[in-house]
């Protein structure tokens, strides 16, 4: 008996029903024959014994009954043979037949196959489309043995299942593996086989189907999802659907992660009230809501943010969308997804928290926000309105050149259409804006680029440089007026040091030259009475230079100021002014609560008596009040009024005027002239007790 390869004894090759039939009616055919030769032959034998006389009769009788036998033997065997052969040539006709269909079968299968002997792993047979498949011609194919299809450090896999397949031939066997190709590349396959007879070989049919594009596709399939999976977890979304029957849902992962929770080994269905927990009654109660109306049977479409708590105590703000579908069994489901969106509500809170500080910020900023659209206001706050005249909402639709000069306006739209960005207007340039009621002003621009209601839009800002340029105005006269009273003062300096020096040398000094020789006089008289008179002349010399010495000390500064204080001072000041004066002197003079710096007492002092020699020198008046009192213990409030008359103080004005108000804001007080022709003047002077302003001395340097 012959062994195969593994050492198992091959069992005999099923029996066909055709051989079967053939070699019953093969044994059938000689039984008979044999049968009617020898009953022909006994009975022939005994009949011509008894018709034949003689031994030339019984020849002739035997002649005869062997040409009659071998005739009704010849078309017994024909007649008996006829429906054998016919039944033979049929049936093979049906086999070749069925050979023919198999094969073509087999050829014309797009699907590689190939047979291959169980025993010697030989390839038997292929079709063109596993030559196609693996590259190789028939003739190479059939050279090879099955096990040169797998690659490499495979070996032991396909030994234990061809060991399997051995032990149990008959069973169907399908096994998926990489199968190298005639290139060296490998495809993914199934291969199902199944055991047939071929040619007397006990052979295997294996069909091999092409799962490469399949598998790619499951791999892609497989990273898409993890992909989408990747996306959610980075998105903090999660899916999940509910059945309405049950009021059971199933979750992914996602959604237990988002609600705090550790995901199940395996998805099972839980309610859905089980995982949601709100995190107040108003949640709760449309959580209740939403569950009713998903398990109601009635479609639905749900997209709402929830406030929830997770399991860890944090709060969430979670979307949840759902809406009505189908499962894949085609049952109805409720699918949708759970999104956390609390740091987007958060910064939702706070970009509209921004938006409204923002809004405020422009409502309440000093300077006209403007926003144009094809050159027509789109938006305007209220400063804007308020420099352009009009009301709160009325600028809006105004086009730019009702609110530009028309000298300026080319300039503006150049700016604002420029490709490249203009510098705004600075303070040494600025644009003419016009407002409502025709006026003019000068403003300062400033443009840049907005998106407002989903158009690009310029922005427009517009600072009034109309009280700056007022001021800068004013700066430059006071500083013409300080140059000026600079120069004043030192010719003052000069005038007032050339009068002292005068007096010193016209006065004094020949007064201390006469005292000189007096006494060198005295010293040289011989007669007392002439001594004594030369001694007299001397002391009323003395007492003449001394009074002299005095008046100008207190001309350079009154002595009542340091010993008396600031109201006796004015006191002495006014009464020595106006003693001889044709000016009736109206005082009221009211005890401070407590004395002024130094530097306040003279600034006053100085203020007080500059203004009343004006009035003597030139307001012509009759009567002058001079009024000194506390305000509410915090300065000291000077007036000095007189109906003399007056002058313009838009005119042009004094050294005098000039220095008054300069002592003032050194100390930091306010000055006030009020002042008509023919209407007299008003010296409103207002001091606090302590110096807070800058000194004169920093304002003469600037």
């Amino acid at each position: 008996m012959p062994v195969d390869a593994s050492g198992h004894s091959p069992s005999p090759p099923p029996e066909r029903p055709l051989a079967r039939d053939l070699r019953r009616d093969r044994w059938r055919v000689v039984g008979l024959y044999l049968v009617l030769a020898l009953v022909w032959i006994l009975c022939s034998d005994a009949a011509v014994q008894v018709l034949a006389g003689d031994m030339h009769t019984a020849a002739r009788w035997q002649t005869f009954k062997g040409a009659f036998f071998v005739i009704a033997s010849a078309a017994l065997i024909y007649l008996l043979l006829r429906p054998l052969a016919q039944h033979v040539l049929h049936t093979h006709a049906l086999l070749e037949g069925s050979e023919a269909r198999h094969r073509q079968m087999f050829e014309g299968n797009p699907g590689p196959i190939l047979v291959y002997d169980l025993a010697t792993l030989a390839i038997l047979d292929v079709n063109p489309a596993a030559c196609s498949l693996f590259g190789w011609s028939r003739d190479e194919f059939m050279a090879l043995p099955v096990d040169a299809l797998w690659p490499p450090g495979q070996d032991a896999a396909l030994t234990d299942k061809l060991a399997q397949i051995r032990d149990q031939p008959e069973q169907l066997c399908v096994i998926t593996a990489d199968l190298r190709l005639k290139d060296g590349s490998h495809r993914r396959m199934e291969m199902r086989s199944s055991a047939i007879d071929y040619d007397g070989h006990q052979a295997r049919l294996l069909i091999a189907i092409d799962r490469t594009r399949e598998d790619q596709a499951l791999q892609r399939r497989d990273q898409a999802l993890a992909r989408v999976e990747e996306a959610h977890e980075m998105a903090r979304i999660g899916a999940w659907e509910l059945d309405p029957a049950s009021g059971q849902g199933r979750y992914s992962n996602q959604v237990y992660r988002l609600l705090g929770r550790r995901p199940p080994e395996a998805r099972r269905w839980h309610r859905f009230e089980e995982l949601l927990v709100p995190a107040d009654p108003a949640t709760a109660a449309l959580s209740e809501q939403l569950l009713v109306d998903m398990t109601s049977g009635e479609p639905v479409q749900i997209d709402v943010l929830l406030p929830l708590l997770a399991m860890d105590g944090r709060a969430l703000m979670v979307h949840l969308r759902a809406q009505s579908g189908l499962d894949d069994a085609g049952r109805p489901r409720v699918l949708g997804t759970l999104q956390d969106v609390t740091e987007r509500e958060q910064s939702r809170r706070l970009l509209r928290e921004r938006e409204e500080q923002f809004r405020e910020l422009v409502r309440v900023l000093p300077d006209g926000v403007v926003i144009l659209s094809d050159e027509h206001v789109l938006y305007a706050n209220a400063c804007a309105a308020a420099q352009f005249g009009y009301a709160n909402h009325t600028l809006l639709g105004e086009p730019l050149a009702v609110l530009v000069a028309s000298a300026d306006l080319a300039r503006v739209r150049a700016q604002l259409f420029a490709p490249i960005p203009v510098p705004s207007t600075g303070a040494g340039e600025v644009i003419g804006m016009r407002r409502l009621d025709g006026q003019h002003f000068q403003a300062g621009l400033a443009v840049g680029d907005v998106r407002y209601g989903g158009r690009n839009c310029k922005l427009l800002i517009v600072r009034d440089l109309s009280e700056p340029e007022r001021i800068r105005a004013a700066l430059e006269t006071s500083n013409r007026e300080l140059q000026a009273m600079a120069g004043r003062l030192f010719s003052l300096q000069e005038d007032e040091r050339r009068a002292i020096s005068r007096d010193l040398h016209d006065d004094i000094g020949q007064a201390i030259t006469a005292m000189k020789l007096s006494a060198y006089a005295a010293q040289d008289e011989a007669d007392p009475l002439r001594r004594d008179e030369d001694l007299v002349q001397i002391i009323l010399l003395a007492d003449t230079t001394v009074a002299k010495l005095r008046d100008l000390s207190t001309l350079l500064r009154p002595p009542q100021l340091d010993a008396l204080g600031l109201e006796a001072a004015l006191r002495w000041q006014a009464g020595v002014l106006f003693r001889s004066a044709a000016i009736d002197l109206l005082p009221d003079i009211q005890s401070l609560p407590r004395r002024p710096a130094g530097d306040i007492e003279q600034a006053c002092f100085r203020i007080a008596q500059e203004s009343l020699t004006n009035v003597l020198r030139h307001a012509r008046a009759s009567q002058v009040s001079l009024q000194l009192r506390d305000v509410d213990d915090h300065g000291l409030h000077l007036q000095i009024r007189d109906d003399g008359e007056g002058f313009d103080p838009d005119g042009p004005r004094g050294l005098g005027l000039i220095v008054m108000r300069e002592r003032a804001q050194s100390v930091g007080g306010t000055l006030k002239i009020e002042s008509a022709h023919g209407a007299g003047t008003l010296i409103d002077l207002y001091l606090p007790y302590r110096a807070t302003g800058v000194r004169a001395a920093e304002l003469l340097e600037h």
